[in-house]
């Protein structure tokens, strides 16, 4: 497999991986929905900024307005708005990862009727060993009892919304001009957060150091780089290897927790992560 192939689905998974630490430094010092008003809005200008200085073509058809505005409110403000709010109320990290890292599994099982898709068995097993890996490597740390039923249903609606969103992005949005499509669905987004915000939280910031870090981290590294890259990858490949690629999440955000929390890093985990690599590469077979 060639280096072109490789790089970016290694560097999406790494960024992606860094919303942990972004969760992590941000939210000590301001609410969910106020960090990821901030984050969208800050995001919507600066890809929206790019788009106008490359004089990409805006979506101008209601029906393509429509798939953007349905593709992000799944993707962004479902997704990422259920994992925060719900690692905000007190569900462990660990359980959260393990829950929305069933996207695999639900994205192969909906790729066939709605995308035509097809799935092999080597595929089948390759989803399946991920599965098993990601609940290896996140179990130590799953801390079962502290969840509720709201920050698991919270998890399982995002979940939701990010196979939904991957497969409409799929179906809907291939011949809509990236920049523009995500600079349309980060308006739509932030416009979401900005009324939930108004309306279930108290606007209060405390600008740290640390909070400074995680906003730039999250507009550059993961609204511009990592959801641009998702969504490139989403246009070129089949969804049901896309997908897969989360499984490799978890593994990745351990090492990370590892490396600059001195997080704990047992031999479960390390063999969670030989199994998900296994599995991420049978899922991704051509």
């Amino acid at each position: 497999m060639s280096l072109r192939a490789v790089l970016p689905p290694a560097i999406f998974v790494f960024l992606w991986s860094t919303g942990f630490i972004v969760a992590k430094l941000a939210l000590p010092y301001t609410q969910s929905g106020t960090f990821l008003t901030l984050r969208y809005w800050l995001a919507a200008i600066l890809l929206g900024g790019v788009a106008v200085l490359g004089a990409a073509t805006w979506p101008r058809r209601a029906s393509d307005v429509g798939h953007c505005a349905v593709a992000g409110l799944l993707m962004h403000f479902v997704y990422i708005g259920g994992v925060f709010t719900a690692i905000e109320r007190g569900l462990p990290a660990g359980v959260s990862a393990l829950i929305v890292s069933l996207q695999p599994l639900l994205t192969a099982v909906a790729a066939g009727p709605l995308l035509g898709e097809t799935v092999t068995r080597w595929q089948w097993l390759g989803l399946v060993l991920g599965l098993i890996g990601t609940a290896l490597v996140v179990w130590e740390k799953a801390q079962v009892g502290s969840a509720t039923l709201v920050t698991v249903l919270l998890s399982v609606v995002a979940l939701l919304g990010m196979t939904a969103g991957t497969l409409w992005q799929k179906r809907f949005m291939g011949g809509i001009d990236l920049r523009t499509g995500t600079a349309t669905q980060y308006i739509i987004t932030a416009i979401a957060f900005s009324i939930c915000t108004l309306l279930f939280e108290r606007i209060e910031v405390t600008w740290t150091l640390d909070l400074t870090i995680a906003l730039v981290w999250s507009v550059l590294a993961m609204s511009v780089g990592a959801a641009m890259l998702l969504l490139w990858l989403i246009r070129r490949g089949a969804a049901t290897g896309v997908a897969a690629l989360f499984y490799l999440v978890p593994p990745c955000t351990a090492v990370m927790a590892w490396l600059l929390f001195g997080e704990r890093l047992g031999a479960l985990a390390l063999l969670g992560m030989a199994v998900t690599v296994v599995g991420v590469a049978l899922a991704t077979r051509r």
